[in-house]
């Protein structure tokens, strides 16, 4: 009889912990698709420092991003350059010379056609930003993706403790291929065989504007999260329809998102990080929507974000 009882306790212990388990389980399924509030750094802090450098990847860091977000092109001898046009930008680069260039020829100045040795030998970040005032000038050049991200890590290992994705921006367009970068696959593959190299893959984001980068990233590379690029005013269906499958991330203009495509994306599990929200009010207001984080320059603006459910957020949903 006792023995019974203790068979017939052990079994119901049994029960409930396999019980307990599987809602712990069902739960982090659940919350698996939308982790935490996604603070991504645009340019790494454009709002703050000279874009898409070093300085500004490391000020991202230490303003408690959760991604940092860049843009890359290719030079002649097919390095991968930390860039967000594939040419020297008039409004923020100066020659070797230290001279200004016109924006009408600044195309001109192609780094496809620039071997890295002779990217690096323009400044890109004492002219400042009439953009942003608050842009720190410095003597700062395009960097290597390489060196961007050991320069990354090993901030993240000496001072802030806490590891970051990596939002990668693919630069590409028909019209540029073979003029101004490599084709898709060429691009891409460089893409990859450096990020394999250097980062584990389930910290890397790759995003683009052109559907063919991301097709094919898709096909080839199915482990990588990709984030599709939206500045179009056609429905989420459409754009959707349009890539073909349903990508980790739908990053749209903050401007053209509404509350019902938000829904509709979550409905797909999908997460919604628009760009590029620079004000304190519309970043309350995407918080509000519901969106899954949101891609700015001024990351220190938004670090209040990161953690707080505000009551707009519950109350909206």
């Amino acid at each position: 009889m006792i023995s019974s009882s203790i068979q017939h306790l052990v079994s119901l212990n049994r029960y409930f912990l396999i019980l307990f388990f599987s809602l712990i389980n069902v739960g982090l399924q659940a919350q698996a698709y939308i982790p935490k509030f996604d603070v991504q750094g645009h340019r790494g802090a454009r709002g703050l420092m000279p874009e898409n450098t070093i300085p500004a990847f490391l000020l991202a860091l230490d303003s408690g991003v959760t991604t940092i977000e860049l843009d890359l092109a290719v030079t002649k001898d097919k390095k991968l350059v930390v860039s967000h046009e594939p040419w020297m930008t008039a409004s923020i680069c100066t020659d070797p010379e230290g001279d200004f260039i016109d924006e009408k020829s600044e195309r001109k100045f192609n780094l496809y056609k620039m071997t890295y040795d002779e990217v690096k030998q323009w400044d890109c970040g004492m002219k400042g930003n009439e953009r942003f005032p608050q842009q720190q000038r410095m003597s700062v050049h395009k960097p290597l993706l390489s060196n961007v991200i050991v320069a990354v890590e090993n901030h993240i290992k000496s001072y802030t403790r806490y590891e970051v994705d990596y939002n990668i921006e693919i630069k590409s367009e028909p019209e540029g291929d073979n003029k101004f970068h490599p084709t898709p696959k060429a691009f891409s593959d460089l893409v990859y065989n450096l990020i394999d190299e250097y980062l584990p893959l389930d910290r890397v984001v790759i995003q683009s504007f052109d559907f063919r980068v991301l097709k094919y990233w898709h096909e080839k590379y199915p482990e990588v999260r990709l984030a599709v690029l939206v500045e179009n005013k056609k429905s989420v269906e459409s754009n959707l329809a349009d890539l073909g499958f349903t990508p980790s991330i739908y990053s749209p203009d903050f401007t053209l998102l509404r509350n019902e495509d938000i829904k509709l994306l979550h409905e797909k599990k999908v997460r919604v990080i628009p760009w590029t929200v620079n004000e304190e009010k519309d970043m309350l207001a995407l918080k509000g929507m519901g969106v899954d984080g949101f891609i700015t320059d001024y990351p220190n603006r938004a670090a209040k974000f990161k953690y707080t459910l505000s009551i707009q957020s519950k109350g909206k949903k």
